[in-house]
């Protein structure tokens, strides 16, 4: 479409729009700038599409590649108990798979000495007229250490004071124990216990030279206990060395109560990896799916709907997921393939873990109750031809940064985003240099349309003016013109009178 001009409205001296101008000019040629720009946005979307994609791939690399590992959560043992309210258990790496009769007879316990009640803490409890004791007491033992309390009148010579005093004492000498003052019906007595458990804890008052009465020591002995009918002894309840990697937490003592300790497969680790890799795999394929299902809105396919490295990426995990591992303990075991363990392939590619068994579909549960080593086995062995090997193997490949289907993909895209920007800054470039040489040349066309009604306005005086010239010429020859023949202008005239 051309650009036309209203001849009337261009003599006004209004001139012209020069930017509408120059812009309907460079109007046609934009357009191509539009489609390039569209170019770019799809390549944007499609770029995220695909690093969303790959990144979801590394998800699933990730779940797999725990399956596949010898020392991951599918060789995990857990140890458990089966009268929890007695004891603990908690298995370490290196642990074996193992069952043990347990039997606590005592708990390893702190020390505690105090003394007979008195009627008021804050009286003295030095001998009258005595201004100074000394209070000794023994911990863990004969070769433990000797807590020496100094007592002076006025200081630290009641059960407040001297509470405080062993405290502040023990604090500064690492002496590991603590003192406060317990009131009751009966009065107030000094109590001191011991920070440690067994024998390093054990209380003794070996000098007292002051009013108090200490009654015997009670506890600092150690945990008593035996295992599958061997005797054990420990300073503390967390007992450590009796199991191999494993780590016991004694909490009550019954002698008559055998318990049991159960070091096995961990199997609530294990079906949490399956799941794990179960719904990673189920997002690749949620992705790769949306792709390539049609809006009806639309009727179109997603941003990647044409891409066969998706195509690619989709043909290989349906490979992956199909496989059936030909070795002969999984052979023997009949747990040769995911059905078998009780995890089935729906329709659209995803998988789901049976949770109830069928005739025909085991649930993965009863299947790993049954033979936990069978399904370590599948997904893992010694040939590195389980199915997680198998998989793992192809991922590393897939998610490579150079060389995986996506990482090529997505490197294709970012050098065509490359190449357009340049040819669109190209172009820009272009335009704006074709645009300042229009502006200038219609600013010019514009100038002189301004100036026209002025020229017009010039030409018309100076037209005028030769006119009325001409007018004064042709008086003077008429008045000296000859008169019409036979009468004499001034003679006529006169005669006329």
């Amino acid at each position: 479409m051309g650009i036309s001009f209203n001849a009337a409205s261009l003599l006004n001296g209004n001139g012209i729009n020069v930017s509408a101008v120059v812009s309907e000019l460079q109007a046609a040629q934009s357009g191509q700038l539009t489609v390039w720009k569209q170019d770019q946005a799809t390549l944007q979307t499609q770029a995220t599409t695909i690093a969303n994609i790959n990144t979801d791939l590394a998800s699933l690399a990730s779940a797999v590649q725990t399956l596949s590992d010898p020392t991951g959560a599918l060789t995990g043992l857990t140890a458990t108990s089966s009268e929890s309210a007695v004891l603990t258990a908690t298995a370490q790496t290196g642990a074996t798979a193992a069952s043990y009769n347990v039997v606590v007879s005592t708990l390893a316990s702190t020390g505690t000495l105090y003394t007979a009640s008195i009627a008021n803490a804050t009286t003295s409890i030095l001998p009258s007229g005595q201004t100074s004791g000394d209070l000794q007491v023994q911990i863990g033992g004969s070769g433990g250490t000797t807590a020496d309390i100094a007592i002076t009148a006025g200081s630290n010579d009641t059960l407040t004071t001297l509470a405080a005093s062993i405290n502040k004492q023990s604090t500064a000498n690492h002496w590991g124990i603590t003192a406060n003052v317990v009131t009751d019906a009966s009065g107030a007595r000094l109590a001191i216990y011991s920070q440690a458990t067994g024998s390093p804890g054990a209380l003794a008052v070996s000098n007292n030279t002051t009013n108090l009465t200490f009654e015997p020591p009670v506890g600092g002995t150690n945990a008593d206990f035996t295992i599958n009918g061997i005797p054990y002894s420990s300073t503390t309840n967390t007992v450590t060395g009796a199991i191999p990697d494993v780590s016991l937490n004694l909490l009550s003592a019954d002698s008559a109560l055998p318990v049991q300790v159960t070091v096995g497969p961990d199997t609530a680790g294990i079906t949490t990896a399956v799941n794990n890799f179960v719904s990673a795999y189920n997002t690749v394929v949620n992705d790769i799916n949306s792709q390539f299902t049609v809006n009806p809105a639309t009727n179109s396919e997603g941003p990647l709907g044409s891409d066969t490295s998706l195509r690619v990426l989709q043909s290989s995990l349906l490979a992956d997921v199909t496989y059936a591992t030909t070795d002969a303990t999984s052979v023997s075991s009949g747990l040769t393939n995911l059905a078998a363990l009780g995890i089935d392939m729906n329709d659209d590619g995803t998988l789901t873990v049976n949770q109830v068994a069928s005739d025909t579909h085991p649930s993965f549960s009863n299947v790993l109750a049954a033979n936990p080593s069978a399904v370590q086995n599948f997904f893992q062995n010694s040939n590195l031809t389980g199915f997680a090997n198998n998989l793992n193997n192809d991922l590393n490949n897939l998610t490579s940064p150079t060389t995986g289907v996506l990482s090529e993909d997505l490197t294709a895209n970012q050098n065509q985003q490359t190449d357009l920007t340049n040819e669109i800054d190209n172009f820009q470039a272009q335009l704006t240099t074709q645009q300042a040489a229009l502006t200038e040349e219609f600013d010019q066309v514009n100038a002189s349309l301004e100036q026209f009604p002025f020229l017009l306005q010039e030409v018309t005086v100076e037209l005028g003016s030769m006119t009325s010239g001409s007018a004064i010429t042709g008086a003077t020859v008429n008045s000296n013109t000859t008169p019409t023949s036979g009468n004499s202008t001034s003679g006529s005239s006169s005669t006329g009178s």
